[in-house]
């Protein structure tokens, strides 16, 4: 499976941006992850492809919504309030099946957030 993130830009601090994450083939689930600047790959939302399920890391949640479109087989990221902390390279992911490790991984989109 082929992944590929898009949506990403400069922005300013209180934006808002929706990134996508179109696939090449059915996944499972699929995830957001997130690199900041000097720092470790972070995860931050996960959506199970049939039943809908979502799940946040407690840092993201409330502010990010992960959503996806069937037809489009594509996920998104919506993201408020966008603050400096969010500068990060965004990655989405999938797994080979539902549970295992996230094997599949998309080539990243830039998010800068700076006044």
């Amino acid at each position: 499976v082929q992944l590929q993130a898009s949506g990403g830009g400069s922005v300013q601090p209180g934006d808002s941006l929706r990134l996508s994450c179109a696939a090449s083939g059915r996944t499972e689930s699929r995830g957001w992850f997130r690199r900041p600047p000097g720092q470790e790959r972070e995860f931050l939302a996960s959506i199970a492809w049939d039943s809908g399920l979502t799940y946040y890391s407690d840092s993201v949640r409330g502010r990010f919504t992960i959503s996806k479109d069937s037809a489009q087989n594509t996920v998104y990221l919506q993201i408020r309030s966008l603050n400096p902390e969010d500068t990060a390279v965004y990655y989405c992911a999938a797994p080979p099946y539902l549970g295992a490790p996230w094997e599949y991984w998309g080539q990243g989109t830039q998010v800068t957030v700076s006044s």
